[in-house]
C-alpha cells in the first residue's frame, strides 16, 4: 500500500475505477495516516474509522455489482470541516459554548460529495465558529503546519488542509468566508480556489444575500495539491452532469491559456487602517509568479487600484452581526473564546439600523471592486503578506490585537469575498526554511476555470 501515498488524487480515483485498488485497500491507508500524524498536526477533531471502513466495503460491493459507470469519486477518501454536518458524527463549531451533538443529517455539501462516492474519514480542526485565519479553539489541540508543526496551518479550514498537505486525505472540500480556504492553502503549500458565489449551487440555497442584505461571504472551493486534482474535485462539489473543469483542463485548457492581461497590485483595503507591509518572501513569491506567466506569454502590468476606505469597518460589521443571533444555550457566553466573545459582545449592542448600513456600504464596495478589477482579465496578488507565524500568536492577544494580525496577514483575501468573484491561491516559493509562499489570482465571475489553468501554468515553474 505504501504507492498510494505516491498518488495524486486524481491517480487514486483513476485506480480505484480501474479496481487496481480497491476502497478498503486506500481507507485503511489513509486511517493509518490519520492515526500515525494526527497527534502531531492536530488535523482532526473526530476520526470516524468504523462508518469510514463500512462506507468502503459498500463501495467495493457496488463495484463488484456494477452495471453502470461508477460514480465520481467512487471510494474516495476525504473529511469535512467540523463546521459542517456529517449524519452520526458531532459537530463542534470549535466551540466549547455549544454541546458538539450528533448530526441528524448531512450538510447539503456533504450529501452531493456523498452520492458521488466520497467517504468521510472524520472532521477536521476549526477555529470557533470558523471566524479566524488559523485553527486553534479551546477543545482540541491546534491545527499544526506541516512544514513546521510550530507554526499556524491557516484557517479556518486549517486542519483540512494540514491533512491534505501532511498525506492524511488526497484533497479536502474547504469552506471560504474571508480567505478560508486560501490562507491555509498558502500557509500548507497547497493550491486552494474560491469560487464564485452561486457556482456551487449547495453554497446558495438560502440565497446570495445574508439577514441583513449584504453579500453572502461564504463559499465551498477545495484544497489540493495540484490544479487537476481540485478541478476532480470541484467538478464533485458542482454536482452530477455539471462539472466540466478537468475534462477542459485536460483537453488543451492549460498549454492554450495564454495572451491575459494580468493587473498585479499589493494595494490592500485594509491599509486605511492597519499597517499593512509585505516580507521579503511575499515579494519574492510575486516576482516568481510574474516571471512565469511572462514566459507564457500574458501581459503584466501594475494595477491602478484605489480602495474604499470605508472597507475596514464595513466588513468587520457585516462579518460579526450574525453572532448577535447565534443561538447559546443560557450561561455558555463564557464558555466563548476571547475574540468570539468579544465579537458577540458588539453585535448583541449594534443597532439594527448600523448592521442594515453596513450591509449597503458594503454592497456598493463590492460593486467598485468588480468595476475596478474588470479592467484586467485577472487581478495577481500575494497571497498572505508573510510566511505562517507561529501557534498562539493570534490567540494569546486581546480581541482587537488578534483581529488586527490577522487582517495583516491575510489582506488580500476577504476583499474577494465580498466581491463575490473567483479567485486562487497557488505555491510559487519555497523559502530557505522550508515554508510555502504563493500568490493569488482574482478572476471574472465565471472563470474557475481559467484560474485553475493558471494555477497549473506556475505550478511548472
Amino acid at each position: 500500500m505504501s504507492e498510494i501515498s505516491a498518488f495524486t488524487a486524481l491517480e487514486l480515483r483513476d485506480a480505484l475505477a480501474a479496481g487496481e485498488l480497491s476502497a478498503r485497500e486506500v481507507g485503511a491507508h489513509f486511517l493509518g495516516c490519520i492515526e500515525e500524524l494526527n497527534p502531531l498536526l492536530g488535523s482532526f477533531i473526530t476520526v470516524t474509522a468504523e462508518q469510514a471502513m463500512d462506507a468502503a466495503w459498500r463501495a467495493d460491493e457496488e463495484f463488484a455489482a456494477r452495471r453502470a459507470p461508477l460514480r465520481a469519486l467512487h471510494g474516495m477518501p476525504l473529511a469535512y470541516k467540523d463546521l459542517l454536518d456529517v449524519a452520526g458524527v458531532p459537530t463542534s463549531y470549535g466551540t466549547a459554548a455549544i454541546p458538539a451533538l450528533a448530526a441528524e443529517k448531512d450538510n447539503a455539501l456533504v450529501a452531493t460529495l456523498s452520492n458521488a462516492g466520497a467517504i468521510s474519514l472524520g472532521k477536521t480542526q476549526v477555529p470557533e465558529f470558523g471566524l479566524s485565519c488559523h485553527s486553534e479553539n479551546d477543545i482540541a489541540p491546534p491545527a499544526r503546519n506541516p512544514l513546521n508543526p510550530a507554526l499556524s496551518a491557516g484557517g479556518s479550514s486549517g486542519g483540512e488542509a494540514a491533512a491534505v498537505a501532511a498525506g492524511m486525505l488526497p484533497f479536502g472540500p474547504g469552506s471560504d468566508g474571508g480567505g478560508s480556504v486560501r490562507i491555509p492553502a498558502s500557509a500548507c503549500g497547497l493550491v486552494g480556489l474560491k469560487p464564485g458565489l452561486g457556482t456551487i449551487p449547495s453554497d446558495v440555497l438560502d440565497g446570495t444575500l445574508d439577514p441583513f442584505g449584504a453579500p453572502r461571504l461564504t463559499v465551498s472551493g477545495p484544497l489540493a495539491h495540484n490544479a487537476l486534482d481540485a478541478a476532480l474535485l470541484m467538478d464533485a462539489m458542482i454536482g452530477p452532469s455539471q462539472g466540466t473543469f478537468l475534462d477542459t483542463l485536460r483537453s488543451g485548457g492549460i498549454d492554450s491559456l495564454r495572451g491575459l492581461r494580468v493587473g498585479v497590485s499589493t494595494a490592500s483595503p485594509f491599509a486605511s487602517v492597519y499597517p499593512i507591509s509585505l516580507s521579503p518572501e511575499a515579494h519574492a513569491a510575486l516576482n516568481k509568479a510574474i516571471e512565469t506567466l511572462n514566459r507564457r506569454a500574458h501581459h503584466i502590468e501594475e494595477a491602478e487600484i484605489y480602495y474604499d476606505t470605508m472597507y475596514p469597518e464595513a466588513f468587520s460589521t457585516v462579518w460579526t452581526s450574525g453572532l448577535a443571533s447565534a443561538p447559546l444555550p443560557p450561561g455558555s457566553e463564557e464558555k466563548l473564546g476571547t475574540l468570539a466573545r468579544s465579537f458577540r459582545e458588539r453585535a448583541t449592542a449594534r443597532e439594527v439600523g448600523v448592521s442594515l448600513a453596513a450591509a449597503a456600504k458594503l454592497t456598493e464596495i463590492a460593486a467598485d471592486f468588480r468595476t475596478q478589477w474588470g479592467r484586467y482579465d485577472v487581478v495577481l496578488t500575494p497571497a498572505m503578506a508573510h510566511t505562517p507565524p507561529a501557534i498562539g500568536y493570534y490567540t494569546s492577544q486581546d480581541a482587537d490585537t488578534d483581529y488586527m494580525r490577522q487582517c495583516q496577514y491575510t489582506p488580500f483575501t476577504s476583499m474577494v469575498n465580498v466581491s463575490g468573484l473567483p479567485a486562487v491561491t497557488v505555491p510559487t516559493l519555497t523559502t530557505a526554511d522550508g515554508l510555502s509562499m504563493g500568490v493569488q489570482i482574482i478572476g471574472r465571475a465565471g472563470s474557475e476555470i481559467q484560474l485553475l489553468a493558471l494555477a497549473a501554468q506556475l505550478s511548472e515553474m
